[in-house]
């Protein structure tokens, strides 16, 4: 990889739904020669999507919150995965270091469909215990990290 193939993550990042002229112009190739190498980022698992960016209360998910669960000692870490991946409120998990195994970003619509989450993951064998924060407002989310290319 690049500095041009950087350069073309960073622009995805800020716009996936940029053309392969308008990203040719930006990074001094043609179209072919940018599709070429996206295809590649692509095939090698780099780029391994594109998303769009939803107002989560107006799709009906204005609770977010942060899970973070802590296993019991003879937990089966791919017991516990596999049911937290079948919840679809469930958008990320991320695996920790210190007390808690997981921490997960969950997305609710009200405050008791975050209460039935919440007892559905501490009903889960192999949890121990579970503790939440409510996100009050998010100011920023999936933001591209500046200069990586």
């Amino acid at each position: 990889m690049d500095s041009i193939d950087l350069r073309l993550i960073d622009l995805l990042r800020e716009n996936a739904r940029s053309s392969y002229a308008e990203l040719a112009r930006k990074v001094g190739l043609s179209a072919p020669a940018v599709h070429e190498r996206v295809g590649k980022l692509e095939a090698a698992g780099t780029i391994r999507g594109y998303r769009a960016d939803v107002d989560h209360e107006a799709v009906g998910l204005g609770v977010t919150a942060l899970i973070g669960i802590v296993e019991d000692s003879g937990a089966d870490t791919d017991d516990v995965l596999a049911a937290v991946r079948a919840m679809p409120e469930v958008e990320s998990c991320y695996f920790m270091a210190g007390v808690e195994s997981y921490q997960l970003i969950v997305r609710v619509g009200t405050i008791a469909e975050l209460e039935q989450l919440i007892v559905r993951i501490n009903r889960t064998p192999g949890v121990a215990s579970t503790r939440t924060a409510i996100a009050l407002s998010t100011k920023w989310e999936n933001r591209p990290q500046p200069g990586v290319g």
